[in-house]
């Protein structure tokens, strides 16, 4: 039975990433880091998780702001979403990034949300947040793809047992311009590319990210590789502001001078539990010039071995229209 109350925990401020690495080493899976603590409060709350330490990260130095690299960008994991937003660096010549951060939620969670706590929160699966003991919570079955069950919102890609769903919009587009995590732990350093920092369930049912218990998550780069190219961003929700996607694509393209697609990154949200390039998509309509036609191939390439649960089979012609749009339209949207 959930209660809408706390279990008591010590609360840490650490200054700088190496106390919070000392913290994390000393308290393991037993600590908990606070980013914009939106998320954090709902598990708190319903005594789902209970921490023993609470590891607040604002003050850390180290873990905020944007700053250019090597023709590319590196946001601090604790960046807001709507500084990450409106920063020039970002809008200019990464505007997909720009696009989804403004997707997120609302103007108010935007303001306190990082980017860091949007990437690595929990799955929003119904069923998992409310306590049951399934196979991501360590029990042995899933209750959302049973017939009868709420499971509208769930996968129709790469379920292995558990059919929830990556619920981060920015995460689409880390992936689609080809990020890099870089997370620190009391070993060292590692970077992670962003296309293998999410966790297929099929790996660890238990986790949604690679990150383990003594990792933090310092900064993101991303590369120059597709600075200014052709993007298009476009979520679905059942309402426009507030909701986790039903589906969403993030895009990019390079086109020569003549209109010939040189490389493609295509990335749809909501639909695996980890952000799902499309990569036949990719090869497809690379070395073509964009056009309805290849739109609608694309989008038919999109949905080739998906399937659906039983109340989800809406999320095939979703996504096969939403890659479509991303494929013809592009910047010009």
């Amino acid at each position: 039975m959930l209660k809408d109350g706390m279990t008591g925990f010590d609360l840490y401020e650490p200054a700088n990433i190496d106390e919070t690495l000392e913290l994390l080493g000393r308290f393991g899976a037993d600590a908990w880091l606070l980013a914009g603590g939106y998320d954090s409060l709902d598990w708190f709350k319903d005594r789902i998780k209970q921490p023993t330490a609470v590891i607040d990260l604002d003050r850390v130095e180290g873990l905020h702001g944007i700053r250019e690299a090597g023709g590319g960008v590196e946001i601090g994991a604790m960046t807001t979403l709507t500084e990450m937003a409106e920063h020039p660096m970002v809008r200019g010549p990464f505007r997909l990034l720009a696009d989804a951060a403004e997707h997120v939620a609302s103007p108010q969670i935007r303001n306190a949300g990082t980017v860091g706590g949007n990437i690595c929160q929990d799955t929003r699966c119904w069923y998992y947040r409310y306590g049951v003991d399934c196979y991501r919570a360590g029990g042995n079955t899933c209750y959302a793809a049973a017939p009868d069950a709420m499971n509208r919102e769930h996968a129709i890609f790469g379920a292995s047992r558990c059919i929830a769903v990556s619920p981060s919009d920015v995460a689409t587009a880390l992936v689609a311009l080809e990020a890099e995590m870089v997370v620190h732990n009391r070993s060292g350093v590692r970077v992670v590319p962003a296309g293998d920092f999410f966790m297929e369930p099929s790996v660890d049912i238990r986790r949604m990210t690679v990150l383990d218990p003594d990792d933090l998550l310092v900064t993101i780069r991303i590369p120059a590789t597709w600075a200014g190219a052709s993007f298009y961003f476009e979520k679905v929700a059942d309402r426009k502001s507030w909701d986790f996607a039903l589906a969403c694509v993030a895009a990019a393209f390079r086109e020569s001078s003549d209109g010939v697609v040189e490389e493609a990154s295509v990335v749809c949200g909501a639909v695996q539990c980890i952000p799902r390039r499309m990569q036949e998509v990719e090869r497809f309509v690379r070395n073509t010039t964009r056009s309805d036609a290849v739109a609608e191939q694309a989008g038919l390439l999109a949905v080739d071995g998906a399937e659906p649960v039983a109340h989800n089979g809406y999320k095939v012609s979703l996504v096969e229209s939403l890659v479509r749009r991303a494929v013809r339209r592009g910047q010009e949207a």
